[in-house]
């Protein structure tokens, strides 16, 4: 274990060389930080630090910058998630309940984001298998035609059109939007199928092959809506960082647009927490290089999706944690008054 002493010369290095991007030296430390010792003991300390993994020299200048091992300790133990302030959190809350729609919510979600860190902003589509029914509409277009619109407890609206059998009446209409309500309403989509398989046998011979043909249209509805989407804003933020990255920020951008590599980065989204990767511990190549902070959302304080940030690993952690969470909060928070 690493003295107190210590880790309060790594926390030191840390804000220093976010703040700077310039490697720190020994009496950089002792002006700017009241360490209470002198130049000498911090040298030794950096040594010790460096023998140890925490910092490296990136080039023969004085200076030291932090590796992976040391943005991990300090986001472990050193790092407090900063607050947003009062006009902040409110800001973020007028731009929000401005969205009119699911798809609204999620591209101002990744603006803000990308706006509030400067970092890449990422934003996970509430996933419908976490996801409940809310309502199923039907609507008579002609005799033998049906649309069905399922309305989820996210906000999201999926319309699908049945070609029916043979002529449906109004009041079988009705009658089936009753009863399949009556079965669904605020239950999870994964319970949906064993929750209507009988539904056909309540109603007449005549009419039981168009509520098969709905209910299969319904759950064909579920299973299509189980892909994952994302959006993604902010890439040009990556530019500012050009010097951050080893020789190019291409595999960094050639990652980000690899939706399957972006899913695993955020995250399973029952962890509701924030979650920090640094550097190596992103598995792709192409984000050895990034740091990736990133927070579960949903309403009802179950997480139904992920958000988060990509960026370089020389990142204001406590800033960034502190906006993704804050942000993550006021997403849900539109979804349950949805």
């Amino acid at each position: 274990m690493l003295s107190e002493r210590r880790l309060q010369v790594l926390r030191a290095i840390v804000q220093d060389y976010v703040g700077t991007e310039e490697p720190v030296g020994s009496k950089a430390l002792t002006e700017r930080h009241s360490l209470g010792v002198s130049p000498a003991t911090i040298r030794n300390d950096m040594a010790a630090l460096e023998d140890e993994g925490f910092i490296a020299q990136p080039h023969t200048s004085a200076g030291r910058i932090p590796t992976d091992k040391g943005y991990r300790l300090f986001v472990d133990k050193l790092a407090g998630v900063k607050p947003m302030t009062a006009p902040e959190r409110r800001a973020i809350q007028n731009f929000l309940e401005g969205a009119v729609d699911l798809d609204d919510v999620v591209a101002r979600t990744v603006r803000l984001l990308a706006q509030l860190t400067r970092q890449v902003a990422v934003v996970q589509y509430p996933s419908l298998t976490r996801s409940t029914v809310r309502h199923v509409e039907l609507l008579s277009l002609a005799p033998a035609r049906v649309m069905l619109v399922l309305i989820t407890d996210t906000g999201r609206v999926e319309q699908r059109m049945v070609d029916c059998p043979a002529p449906f009446g109004e009041a079988s209409l009705a009658d089936l939007r009753a009863r399949l309500n009556s079965r669904v309403a605020g239950r999870r989509f994964t319970d949906v199928p064993m929750l209507v398989e009988d539904l056909p046998d309540a109603f007449d011979p005549e009419d039981r092959g168009t509520v098969s043909m709905v209910l299969s249209t319904l759950l064909e509805t579920l299973v299509e809506e189980n892909e994952e989407r994302l959006m993604i804003g902010g890439t040009a933020n990556l530019t500012r960082f050009g010097h951050d990255f080893p020789l190019t920020i291409r595999p960094v951008l050639e990652a980000l647009e690899e939706q399957v590599v972006l899913l695993k980065l955020l995250g399973e989204a029952k962890d509701p927490g924030v979650t920090v990767r640094i550097g190596h511990e992103n598995a792709h190549e192409g984000l050895n290089s990034t740091s990736v902070v990133s927070v579960g959302y949903g309403s009802g304080g179950e997480a139904v999706a992920k958000l988060g940030v990509v960026g370089p690993t020389r990142m204001d952690y406590p800033g960034t944690m502190g906006a993704v969470r804050a942000v993550a909060r006021y997403v849900g928070q539109i979804l349950a008054e949805s």
